[in-house]
């Protein structure tokens, strides 16, 4: 690990301000994600300012019914909230599908929101990354593919992100609250928080630079079924190669989002439509343009299979 500075924020603010003051700085929170690159020299940050300080750890009801979840709230607390639990089922069943106990204490709602992909071309710094290094190519691409995307990927980049939780928050409809360098507040939704690689797939997100993430809000229960499945290689400690949230309500219709399968949460609100004709034509929706290789074609078996199951639950 190379040598940084390291401080202490007082407010979002600072800590916004003190990310542009200081060249190739990082925020640090739970640290379960940064340490590790940081461990590989993946991530080479001069400076870290710690975020811990900052009071962004309450889950709040908002005037419009909804909650308002504090970035730096652990995945424990979160999935554990009666509220979590009681309104928002499929947040709390995704969190609890990822990672380990351990981690789940640790790891925060931005952070997670931010994590990095666990490409292993992206982690063996031998290995031709543009996400790493851009312009360097992508021996994924090509190369052992079995866990790549299929869908929204580019001739630079088939990445996928390992978020369980971004799954269910883009499901929900979530903001991203966000505070400036200058101190201004934005809001990003949900859907336009991940980017697709492009051509640019070391931008991962709609974030700017100093860019603070101090919240996510959910917007008011849509009630319903909910339902998280994820299909991977072991019952624990795994990413997903599929995984599927589902809301259904008692008239057939609903939402579906995808992980495991792209660059960013997949949801296709045109697809949803098709419900209340079955999951192979809701399937048919989600997998138009799919992009596979010889590793990873039964994916789309694989959607089509727990998209089914994901459905048959949630209606009983």
């Amino acid at each position: 690990m190379k040598a940084f500075t390291y401080e202490r924020a007082r407010t979002p603010a600072d800590a916004a301000a003190a990310a542009v003051s200081h060249k190739g700085s990082r925020f640090i929170a739970g640290g379960t994600n940064l340490l590790d690159l940081m461990k590989l020299q993946i991530e080479t940050p001069g400076h870290l300012i710690d975020v811990n300080d900052l009071g962004l750890d309450r889950i709040e009801p908002t005037p419009e019914g909804g909650l308002r979840i504090g970035a730096l709230a652990r995945n424990t607390d979160l999935a554990a909230d009666m509220r979590v639990r009681r309104d928002y089922g499929v947040l709390t069943r995704a969190l609890l599908a990822g990672a380990s106990g351990q981690l789940r204490n640790q790891a925060t709602t931005a952070g997670n929101l931010l994590q990095r992909t666990r490409c292993p071309y992206f982690y063996d710094t031998n290995q031709a990354c543009n996400k790493r290094r851009p312009g360097s190519g992508c021996a994924a691409i090509g190369g052992f593919s079995r866990q790549h995307a299929i869908l929204g990927t580019s001739d630079a980049c088939i990445a996928t992100h390992p978020s369980d939780m971004a799954i269910a928050m883009r499901i929900l409809d979530a903001t991203v609250e966000t505070v400036r360098p200058d101190g201004s507040a934005r809001t990003i939704a949900i859907a336009d928080f991940h980017k697709l690689p492009g051509n640019t797939p070391h931008i991962e997100t709609a974030l700017e630079p100093g860019e603070l993430i101090v919240a996510v809000t959910l917007p008011k229960p849509v009630g319903g079924t909910h339902v998280y499945r994820k299909v991977r290689d072991r019952a624990s400690y795994a990413f997903a190669l599929v995984s599927v949230a589902a809301i259904v309500q008692r008239d057939g219709t609903g939402r579906v989002a995808l992980g495991g399968v792209a660059h960013k949460p997949w949801r296709v609100e045109a697809a949803e439509r098709d419900m209340p004709r079955g999951a192979a034509a809701v399937a048919a929706g989600l997998l138009a343009g799919a992009r596979t290789t010889h590793d990873n074609a039964f994916k789309t078996v694989l959607v089509e299979r727990t998209l089914a199951s994901a459905l048959t639950e949630a209606k009983g």
